[in-house]
């Protein structure tokens, strides 16, 4: 308890600490009635712990733990009317109905000595007890936990419950958080025991619960997945969790309970012990990464038009339509300030509706190289026969134009890669406000460079006409029009657009 009043530790023990303040027990006061002179700390095997005290009529021990484990451990019950004969089949069906109710059930035993005993371990003191009943906790999920569940499967992640306490509260939580079915299998740790790890192999997809699991157990089951080619994230808190936090893909240590062993040897580290911040993650993580891949799709895109035009000009019959300075012009102005406008693009409608990519997946996968290669083909193709036009209808400002259709061009583009699937009117124009804000600045920095007696003098460009700035606007929209009609394909089932996204 802290000076403050607070109590702190671990929530089991907190739990029982004011539980029994509430009914009027002074803990202090017991301490120095009953010293405490030896304690055997829990461990999974035994899923009990032991505490001895000296009190005034001699030695007790008081030992709590897993009901199963401690009810055959014990010789008589302790009740208001003394000492009774115990019926360990009743006491068991009261346990797994407790637990069935979706309690964290411990059993409170307890031994007397008039003297401590020689040998104060778990093999002399936890024996012949009497038990004094048992303690139902309840552990309620986060409210919020039940809607990240279901966010994870609908993104195609499976949720697997991985617990100490009874197979029946385990599957009462699971049930209500959607985890399992009524009725679904639970697996327990000794039953674990029992079966090699091909053996568990054949059961590891279809079982989701997993109940009275040691701690050393979690690398079984992280590997049983892997060899069925999942991709494993793993939470933990203790020491005896590190291991499996290594061996998973991905290792989650908690933040707030964790130990520094945990922390250490996970990947990561949860620092509110919340399982939808997971969720929030996953989804923030795809976000990113399409971006990522909106930011690499429009960078290639425009080095391919840039390559194309130049590159065929001189196979058509044509001057090479852009100057050096208009390709430094354009790879730095055209090509950095949308590009980095796209990291603030908002989450696309249904990411957490979509199955994760394999993580062996090019970032190039799902057709983004032929994109890359056709916009740009079409870039290039809309620069070449404005500066072909402009050359056959006698126009002198030919490169110019050229010039100006290409950057345009590229504008257009970075509004229609907004999205995988939607169109840029349906997600909303003005949804992205600094990439129009960019895009508008560009559009007139690039009129400054045909307007501005400066800039025509740098960039040897010239004033165009009313009608040639007019064709330049509508030979760019080309590529705008093509990717929405690309898009426009996709949303109808008539391109093959594998989940390489999530």
């Amino acid at each position: 308890e802290s000076s403050l009043g607070d109590v702190i530790g671990d929530p089991t023990e907190v739990a029982l600490f004011e539980a029994a303040r509430r009914a009027g027990v002074d803990k202090h006061g017991l301490e120095l009635e009953m010293p405490r002179i030896e304690e055997i700390p829990f461990d999974a095997d035994r899923a009990r712990m032991t505490t001895i005290h000296r009190g005034p009529d001699g030695v007790v021990a008081f030992t709590k733990g897993a009901p199963e484990q401690l009810l055959p451990l014990c010789q008589n019950l302790v009740s208001g009317e003394g000492v009774e004969p115990l019926d360990v089949d009743a006491f068991s069906r009261i346990a797994d109905r407790m637990a069935g109710d979706g309690l964290r059930v411990l059993a409170i035993a307890m031994r007397r000595w008039p003297q401590a005993p020689e040998s104060l371990t778990a093999e002399t003191v936890e024996t012949d007890l009497s038990l004094l009943g048992f303690v139902g906790l309840m552990d309620p999920p986060r409210e919020e936990a039940k809607e990240a569940v279901q966010l994870c499967q609908t993104a195609g992640i499976t949720p697997v419950m991985i617990t100490g306490d009874h197979p029946a509260t385990a599957l009462a939580i699971a049930e209500r958080l959607g985890i399992a079915r009524e009725g679904e299998q639970v697996l327990t740790g000794p039953q674990l025991d029992k079966l090699d790890l091909a053996e568990f192999e054949e059961h590891v997809e279809r079982v989701h619960v997993y109940a009275r699991m040691a701690p050393e157990q979690k690398i079984k089951l992280v590997r049983a997945l892997q060899d069925k080619g999942e991709y494993v994230a793993m939470t933990g808190d203790g020491v005896n969790d590190a291991p499996a936090l290594r061996r998973a893909n991905i290792g989650i240590a908690m933040g707030i309970t964790g130990t520094d062993v945990a922390k250490e040897a996970g990947h990561m580290i949860l620092l509110d012990d919340n399982f939808a911040t997971i969720v929030k993650a996953v989804r923030e993580g795809r976000r990113i990464f399409d971006n990522i891949r909106k930011f690499i799709k429009y960078t290639m895109t425009s080095n391919s038009g840039e390559i194309w035009a130049i590159s065929m000009a001189p196979l058509l019959g044509l001057p090479i339509p852009l100057l050096p300075i208009h390709i430094l012009w354009i790879n730095l102005l055209t090509d950095g300030l949308p590009g980095l406008a796209l990291v603030t693009e908002k989450e696309e409608r249904g990411i957490m509706q979509r199955p994760p990519r394999h993580p062996k997946e090019s970032i190039f996968a799902g057709g983004m190289w032929q994109h890359i290669v056709w916009v740009g083909l079409l870039m290039g193709g809309a620069t070449l026969a404005t500066q072909a036009w402009a050359i056959e209808t006698g126009h002198g400002h030919w490169q110019t134009m050229a010039f100006t259709v290409l950057t345009l061009s590229q504008l257009g583009h970075v509004m229609a890669i907004r999205s995988e699937r939607d169109s840029v009117f349906a997600q909303g124009l003005f949804s992205n406000l600094p990439l129009i804000l960019v895009v508008l600045l560009t559009i007139g920095l690039q009129l400054c460079t045909i307007y501005l007696p400066w800039f025509n003098q740098v960039f040897r460009t010239e004033p165009l006409t009313l009608v040639e700035l007019a064709i330049c606007f509508a030979m760019s929209s080309v590529v705008f029009v093509g990717v929405e009609l690309e898009k426009w394909a996709r949303r109808k089932g008539w391109l093959d657009r594998k989940s390489s996204d999530g």
